[in-house]
């Protein structure tokens, strides 16, 4: 789908990023808790690391294939709803939204997509009409990488990484990173890392979450409306260890299709899904 063909309905990606209980791996069940770094001086404690599993936009069957044309998205997983498609085990969920807002400035700033050849993506994909916001630059001792829109307002940074190909990470943006850093070791587990040794991140599995410093605008309503977490544990269970902790839920446990879902604010009003399959 060229980006000239933006008259279809609004749509919000919702990112799924959904940390899971007991899994220290991106959306794969049952791989072993990891532990949080606890601050110095202060014995570890054993924090469930939730799975990185989905995120979403308005116009689903529109948003699968040009995820899948033109960023290699794969259809999945089976037995689930035809709004969604897979970046390794990463759900893409793509919801029907009006008018959303672009993701740029927002709490969920943007995404990364790391290819093998980035000269000869954005070729492709100039060719096809495709925004490029920012061209190739190369950020030494990091990688070279572009910026792009997708045709509702997602901002998503393509990158060179051969270490971690496909879905590469979600950039958000906050008043005090470091304070958003411990929020979510606090509450999703998570390993707390330097990509490439120089930029200080949280590590999902393969999946990075990087933090901008920066005022930000809640990300509901933008076309990456969401991040989530899924847990494997009962989510009313969980529910209460992170309401203990002082999180603010904003839609409480509930059923939907046949699994259960809750929303949660996290800092500088990224909105989070939480979600036991």
């Amino acid at each position: 789908m060229l980006q000239s063909l933006r008259k279809p309905g609004p749509m919000t990606l919702v990112l799924a990023v959904l940390l899971l209980a007991g899994q220290a791996q991106l959306g794969i069940p049952g791989t072993p808790t990891s532990t949080a770094q606890p601050p110095a001086g202060l014995a570890p404690a054993a924090i469930e690391t939730l799975t990185y599993d989905h995120f979403g936009v308005p116009d689903p069957a529109k948003a699968v294939e040009w995820y899948a044309k033109y960023l290699g998205g794969q259809p999945g997983p089976a037995g689930e709803p035809n709004d969604r498609l897979l970046f390794g085990k990463t759900r893409f969920i793509f919801l029907k939204t009006d008018k959303p807002l672009p993701s740029a400035g927002s709490a969920v700033d943007h995404i990364g997509l790391s290819v093998p050849n980035l000269a000869a993506k954005i070729r492709e994909l100039q060719t096809a009409g495709v925004k490029i916001v920012t061209p190739i630059q190369e950020e030494p001792g990091l990688f070279k990488h572009a910026f792009i829109e997708d045709p509702w307002g997602a901002k998503i940074e393509v990158l060179q990484d051969p270490e971690t190909l496909g879905f590469h990470h979600v950039h958000l943006r906050a008043p005090d990173p470091e304070g958003a850093f411990k929020w979510y070791l606090e509450m999703f587990g998570g390993e707390r890392k330097k990509l490439k040794g120089r930029v200080d991140a949280l590590k999902y599995g393969e999946v990075w979450v990087l933090a901008e410093k920066g005022e930000a605008t809640p990300s509901e309503g933008h076309a990456i409306d969401h991040i989530g977490w899924r847990t494997t544990m009962d989510l009313n269970a969980k529910a209460t260890e992170l309401k203990a902790k002082g999180v603010k839920f904003t839609t409480e446990p509930r059923p939907f299709r046949d699994i259960h879902i809750s929303y949660v604010e996290g800092p500088a009003a990224v909105k989070i899904e939480l979600l036991q399959r």
